[in-house]
C-alpha cells in the first residue's frame, strides 16, 4: 500500500527545505517549487537556478534509528534514479549527494534532521540552454512547467516505500551500480587521496589509501574530486 502524503506546489519560494520545516506536522509533506531564491546545498552552499528547474523536499518521521539516517541521502538518490525511469539510465550518483551525467552536475541532494524529523530534498536543472561549465540539465528542450511536479511526485512515491522498510534492506547494490565515484582515484580536503572501492553498510565511502582502507563520512568531507581534476 502506498504511503499517503500531502503536496504543496509553489511557483517560487526561498527554500523548499525551509517550507517543509515550517509546515510539517505528521503526515509526510512534499513541497515542490520551480524557483528557489535561497536554495542551499550540503554544508550551506548555494544552489543556482536553471531557467527551468525543480526543487522538491519531503518531511518525514522515519522509524529508522537515528544512527542509520546518514543512509537517507543515498536512499533519496536511488529514488531519484527510479523516478527518472529509462531516460535516467545514463545518470549516475556521485557520492554523497550529486546527480550527474558524465562530468556534468545535474542536481544535488540534501538531508537535514532535527529531533524525530528528517527533511530530504533535491534540486535539479530541467532545462538550461546556456549552462555554466560543469553543469548540465535533464532535458535538451524545455519540458514545460508541469514536468517538475510530475518528477517530484514520482520521486517521493519511490522514496517513502523505501523508508517503510528496514535500514538493512536499503537498495545498496542498486546504489553501487549507479555510483560514479566507485573505482575512481579521488582526493579530499585537506590532503586525503586514494581509490574509492565501496560503500559501507552505513553509507560511508570506503577508500583504499597508501596506509590501508578507511571509510569517509559525508560530514567529514568538505570536498571530493577525481584525482588530478583540480
Amino acid at each position: 500500500m502506498a504511503t499517503p502524503y500531502e503536496t504543496l506546489i509553489l511557483d517560487r519560494t526561498t527554500s523548499t527545505q525551509d517550507e517543509v520545516w515550517s509546515r510539517f506536522e505528521s503526515t509526510p509533506l512534499l513541497v515542490v517549487a520551480g524557483l528557489q531564491t535561497r536554495g542551499r546545498g550540503r554544508s550551506g552552499s548555494r544552489w543556482s537556478n536553471a531557467p527551468r528547474a525543480l526543487a522538491a523536499s519531503v518531511g518525514v518521521r522515519p522509524h529508522w534509528p537515528p544512527s542509520s539516517w546518514p543512509l537517507l541521502t543515498l536512499v533519496a538518490g536511488v529514488a531519484v534514479l527510479r523516478a527518472l525511469g529509462d531516460p535516467g539510465r545514463d545518470i549516475t550518483l556521485k557520492w554523497p549527494n550529486d546527480v550527474m551525467r558524465g562530468p556534468l552536475k545535474l542536481g544535488g541532494l540534501l538531508t537535514e534532521a532535527s529531533g524525530d524529523t528528517v527533511v530530504a530534498g533535491w534540486g535539479a536543472n530541467l532545462f538550461w540552454p546556456d549552462a555554466p561549465a560543469g553543469t548540465g540539465a535533464l532535458f535538451d528542450s524545455d519540458p514545460g512547467p508541469e514536468a517538475g511536479v510530475e518528477i517530484a511526485e514520482r520521486w517521493v512515491e519511490e522514496f517513502l516505500p523505501l523508508l517503510a522498510g528496514e535500514p538493512g534492506d536499503w537498495p545498496g547494490e542498486e546504489y553501487r551500480r549507479r555510483c560514479s565515484t566507485l573505482g575512481r582515484s579521488i582526493t579530499w580536503v585537506p590532503d586525503g587521496s586514494g581509490t574509492a572501492v565501496g560503500i559501507s553498510p552505513d553509507g560511508g565511502l570506503v577508500v583504499e589509501t597508501d596506509t590501508g582502507r578507511r571509510t569517509l563520512t559525508s560530514a567529514a568531507v568538505s570536498e571530493l574530486a577525481d584525482r588530478g581534476s583540480g
